[in-house]
């Protein structure tokens, strides 16, 4: 169980990722449209919280600038271990400086943040495969690349419980 400060796309970016994720499903590769309870969304991760105060943390956000929506350039997919693949976008030095502020306001609260999105340690990618390992990481692969390099725009965030797929949307984007 994990609550995550997630940048979310806009309609178009939207479409064209749960168009990726049906591709891939239909040769046989789990996704995010298929993992757990099927109500993911297509997303970049500033933060992953493993253990949290809900409404500390959602006053830690309410207290965030919003910064505007951004744009990334998908370049290319990053393998993960254990089979997970991901599109490997393109960010700033000025959006990865928004995470580290988001990443510090949400350890402020107490929360416990996943070693993987503390500050200075940060891979930013966009989900794609849960379960592609051997040769089944050649699909994804080839899946992805078909569709580079496309620009991705953020225009909203929420905070997202990975359990439930609950979600509560910021009123800017951090």
């Amino acid at each position: 169980m994990a609550l995550a400060l997630c940048l979310l796309f806009d309609p178009r970016t939207d479409r064209l990722l749960r168009e990726l994720w049906a591709r891939l499903e239909a040769s046989g590769i789990r996704t995010l449209q298929s993992h757990t309870h099927g109500r993911h969304h297509p997303h970049l991760s500033y933060a992953v919280l493993l253990g949290w105060d809900l409404d500390r943390v959602l006053s830690a956000t309410a207290g965030l600038p919003d910064e505007g929506p951004f744009e990334v350039t998908v370049q290319g997919t990053i393998a993960f271990p254990r089979g997970r693949a991901a599109l490997a976008p393109s960010v700033s030095a000025a959006v990865a400086a928004r995470q580290e502020r988001a990443t510090r306001a949400l350890d402020a609260t107490g929360a416990i943040l996943h070693r993987h999105y503390a500050p200075g340690h940060w891979v930013p990618h966009i989900s794609v495969a849960t379960r592609a390992a051997g040769p089944a990481l050649a699909v994804v692969v080839t899946a992805v690349s078909d569709l580079l390099p496309f620009t991705a725009r953020v225009d909203r965030a929420a905070l997202i419980d990975s359990s439930t797929g609950e979600l509560w949307p910021l009123a800017g984007i951090p």
